[in-house]
C-alpha cells in the first residue's frame, strides 16, 4: 500500500491547483465572462504509464481503510485526474476509433466495484476530484465523461448537482463524440449498461417529482437538467437499437413516472417547433411509454373530433337547422348476413367521421351500443375477414401469423377496409385478436405519417432475412443455406435473378433486376440477391394489397404522434400486451351476485393463479375474445365474473363482449378446475388449427 501512495504521490508532485476558493452560489458560466477575463486552463498533464494491474488494484480495493489513506495521501483535488489518465489503457494514447475507447474497462470497474464501500472521508474525495476535473478543459473530454459517468455516486440525491454538471458537458459535445460515445456505450456489459439507464431515469424522476424538495436547487434554476439527462439517455437508447440483440429491451428506456403527467402540452410544443433547440419530451419519444403514446394519439384526436364537430353545429346553428346530436359519433348500421360489404359501405361513405366515437347498429336488432356491440362488430368483421377460406390472408402456423395473399384482383377496397379496423380500434381502446407478424407494423411506419401524393410509395420497408423468416420460413432457411453454402454457388445452385411465384394456378417469372434471367447466382453477388428476393416478397409481390391496407390504417390514424412510435408499439396498441398478471386481474375484477370471499370465488382464484401460462391465456381469451391485455393493463379490462343459477353440471360461459365470466357454484375446487379447463380448451378460436 505504501508503495501504491509513493507511487502516485511522486507523480503529483508539483502539479498546480486548479481552482481555489469556488463558490457554488456565486459561480459565474465561462460563457459570459469576457474572453481577455478567462483563466488560462493548464494543459492536459502528460501522464506516464502505470505498471499497476486490475489485480493489485483490487487487492488493495478488498483493504478499504488503506484504500482510503492512498486516496487521502494522494493530493486530493488531482486524484479524479490522473485515476482518469489510469483508466487509459496507455498514457496519452489517441483515442479516435468507435471500436475501442482507450479505457481498461476491467480497472475502471474494479475502482468503482468498491468506491461505495470506502469510508465518507475517501468517497468526499473522490467527489472533490471529480469536480475540479470537470472544470477542466480536457481534449478528450469524452473518454473522461464515459469514465464519470459510470461513477455510482451518482445513485444518491446529494451528488445531483456535481453529475448534472457533468451531463450538461456530455450533452454539449459535437455530433462526432457523442457518435464515439454511442460506439463505446454499446461495449458495456449487460449489467453496467442498465445501470446507467437507472440511474438516469432515476435522476429524471426525482428532478420531476422530488421526494424532498428542499434537497435539491429551485426546479427555475436548474431547468436545464432534464434536458441534459434526456439527451445523454438519447446516446444509450441509440446504442441499444445499433446492437442485435439489444442489450436491453426498448422497454427499459420508459419513464413511468412521466405516464401521470399530461403531454399535450409538449405534443403541440413539439409540433409547432419541430427539431429546434427549444426541449419537449416528444423530441425523445424512447423515454414515453405506450400508455402516454396513446393518451396523446386519442387526444389528439379528440381534439380533431371536437374542432369539426364544433364547426358542424355552428353551420347548422347558422342555418337555423335542428342539431342532431349523433353528428357526435360514427354511426355504423350494419346487416349480419351482409356484415363485410356493409362495413365497407359505411366506413367508404363516413370516412370524414372516422374520428369520432364509434356507436354500431345491428339491423332490425334492438340494443344501445354501450360498448359491447362495438367490440362484438370488431370480433365479428375480423374472424369473418381472416378466415383462410375468405383468400384476402394466409396463415402460418410456425408463427402462428397472417400474411398477405399474392391475390392480385383490381379491387383492393377490402384491404382498406382492415386498415380502417385497425385505426378505429386503437382510437376506440379495442384490443384485436389479429396476429400479424412484425414486418407489418415496420411497414405500416414506412413513412409514419400518409402522404399527401396517392402515387408516392408507401410500405416499402428495409426488411431483412429474420422478417421473412416468420412469414415464409421453408424460403428463408433456403436462402440462409444459400449464404453460408461453403463450395461453387453458381454451379451447384444454378439459379438467376429471375423468380418465380404463383397465382392463381398459375406460375409467373419476375426478373429482381433488370436482365435478371440472364444474370447468374454467384458467390459474390449472393448477399444482393437474397435481399433483392426479400424485398421482392414482402414489399413489391403485395404491393397493391398493403397499399390499400397502410391508406385504410393512416385515413383513422393520420396524426402527428404516430411519429413517436416504434412497430412494436404499433402492434401493442392493435392486439394488446402478451405479458399476463394474473394476480392485477385478481385485484381488479368486479363481481355480480357473488363477493370475493364467496368460497366459490376464492377457489377460482386458487385454481387460475395455479394454471400454467397456456391455461392463462386460453381463460384471457375464452373471456375477452383475445389472449392479449390492454396497453392500460390488466384493469383496464374491467373484468366481470358472475353467479350463473344453474346446474353445477353446466360448464361456465363467456360474454366476450362485456369481458365477462358467468360462473355456477361449483361446490368444491375440483369440480371447478374441471369445468373450466374443459370451457377454455374447447372453445373455437379463430385462425387457429
Amino acid at each position: 500500500i505504501s508503495t501504491i501512495s509513493r507511487y502516485l504521490s511522486s507523480e503529483m508532485t508539483g502539479l498546480p491547483p486548479i481552482c481555489t476558493g469556488v463558490r457554488q452560489k456565486h459561480r459565474t458560466h465561462t460563457d459570459v465572462v469576457p474572453p481577455e477575463a478567462k483563466a488560462r486552463f493548464v494543459a492536459d498533464p502528460i501522464i506516464p504509464l502505470r505498471a499497476r494491474t486490475t489485480k493489485e488494484f483490487q487487492y488493495v480495493g478488498s483493504r478499504r481503510v488503506s484504500v482510503s489513506k492512498v486516496l487521502y495521501d494522494s493530493g486530493k483535488t488531482w486524484i479524479m485526474i490522473h485515476v482518469l489518465c489510469a483508466f487509459q489503457k496507455e498514457a496519452n494514447a489517441p483515442s479516435n476509433t468507435t471500436d475501442d475507447s482507450g479505457i481498461n474497462t476491467r480497472l475502471l470497474n474494479a475502482v468503482y466495484d468498491v468506491l461505495l464501500h470506502t469510508p465518507p472521508d475517501t468517497q468526499k474525495c473522490v467527489l472533490k476530484g471529480a469536480i475540479n476535473s470537470l472544470l477542466r478543459e480536457w481534449k478528450s473530454f469524452k473518454i473522461k465523461g464515459t469514465s464519470l459517468l459510470q461513477n455510482p455516486q451518482y445513485g444518491s440525491t446529494a451528488t445531483y448537482v456535481i453529475f448534472a454538471h457533468l451531463l450538461r458537458q456530455m450533452a454539449s459535445l459535437a455530433e462526432t463524440d457523442h457518435h464515439f460515445l454511442m460506439h463505446w456505450f454499446k461495449k458495456l456489459s449487460q449489467k453496467r449498461f442498465k445501470l446507467l439507464v437507472e440511474r438516469l431515469q432515476l435522476f429524471i424522476s426525482t428532478r420531476l417529482y422530488p421526494g424532498r424538495p428542499e434537497d435539491l436547487p429551485p426546479m427555475a434554476k436548474c431547468s436545464w437538467w432534464i434536458p441534459c439527462a434526456t439527451k445523454v439517455l438519447s446516446l444509450l437508447n441509440a446504442a441499444n437499437s445499433i446492437v442485435t440483440p439489444p442489450i436491453a429491451p426498448f422497454t427499459d428506456f420508459y419513464n413511468l413516472t412521466l405516464d401521470h403527467t399530461d403531454f399535450m402540452d409538449d405534443y403541440h410544443t413539439w409540433q409547432m417547433h419541430g427539431n429546434s433547440s427549444r426541449f419537449t419530451f416528444c423530441q425523445f419519444p424512447f423515454i414515453l411509454s405506450t400508455v402516454v403514446k396513446k393518451a396523446i394519439m386519442q387526444r389528439d384526436s379528440e381534439q380533431q373530433m371536437i374542432s369539426m364537430a364544433r364547426q358542424t353545429l355552428v353551420d347548422k346553428v347558422s342555418r337555423r337547422q335542428r342539431v342532431d346530436m349523433s353528428l357526435l359519433f360514427l354511426n355504423i348500421k350494419v346487416r349480419r348476413l351482409q356484415l363485410v360489404s356493409d362495413s365497407l359501405d359505411e366506413l367508404t361513405r363516413k370516412r370524414a367521421d372516422l374520428k369520432k366515437k364509434l356507436k354500431v347498429t345491428f339491423v332490425g336488432e334492438a340494443g344501445l351500443d354501450m360498448g359491447g356491440l362495438t367490440k362484438e362488430w370488431f370480433l365479428l368483421l375480423i374472424r369473418r375477414i381472416f378466415h383462410t377460406d375468405y383468400g384476402m390472408f394466409t396463415y402460418t402456423k410456425d408463427s402462428q401469423s397472417y400474411w398477405f395473399s399474392s391475390w392480385k384482383g383490381d379491387d383492393c377496397s377490402e384491404f382498406r377496409l382492415v386498415g380502417a379496423l385497425m385505426g378505429l380500434a386503437v382510437y376506440n381502446s379495442i384490443t384485436l385478436d389479429i396476429r400479424f407478424p412484425p414486418a407489418v407494423y415496420k411497414k405500416l411506419l414506412t413513412p409514419p405519417i400518409g402522404p399527401c401524393d396517392p402515387d408516392t410509395p408507401v410500405g416499402m420497408a428495409a426488411l431483412t432475412l429474420e422478417d421473412l423468416l416468420q412469414i415464409m420460413p421453408d424460403i428463408a432457411h433456403g436462402l440462409a443455406e444459400l449464404l453460408s453454402y461453403e463450395g461453387n454457388v453458381e454451379e451447384d445452385f444454378y439459379s438467376t435473378f429471375q423468380v418465380f411465384q404463383e397465382e392463381l394456378g398459375v406460375i409467373k417469372p419476375y426478373s429482381l433486376k433488370p436482365g435478371g434471367e440472364k444474370i447468374p447466382v454467384t458467390n459474390l453477388n449472393r448477399k444482393e440477391y437474397v435481399h433483392l428476393y426479400v424485398d421482392f416478397l414482402l414489399n413489391k409481390s403485395i404491393y397493391k394489397q398493403f397499399a390499400a391496407f397502410y391508406h385504410g390504417f393512416h385515413s383513422v390514424c393520420d396524426s402527428n404522434a404516430l411519429m413517436l412510435l416504434r412497430p412494436e408499439e404499433v402492434e401493442i396498441l392493435v392486439c394488446g400486451s402478451p405479458s399476463l398478471d394474473m394476480g392485477a386481474l385478481q385485484r381488479g375484477a368486479q363481481y355480480e351476485n357473488y363477493s370475493k370471499t364467496d368460497p366459490t370465488i376464492r377457489a377460482f382464484w386458487d385454481v387460475v393463479l395455479s394454471f400454467p401460462l397456456d391455461l392463462q391465456k386460453r381463460l384471457l381469451h375464452f373471456t375477452t375474445g383475445s389472449d392479449r391485455v390492454p396497453v392500460g393493463g390488466m384493469p383496464d379490462l374491467n373484468f366481470k365474473i358472475s353467479r350463473l343459477d344453474v346446474s353445477t353440471d353446466w360448464l361456465p360461459i363467456s360474454h366476450t363482449c362485456f369481458n365477462q365470466l358467468c360462473l355456477p357454484p361449483y361446490k368444491s375446487k375440483k369440480d371447478l378446475r374441471h369445468k373450466l379447463t374443459i370451457a377454455i380448451s374447447n372453445a373455437e378460436g379463430f385462425g387457429l388449427e
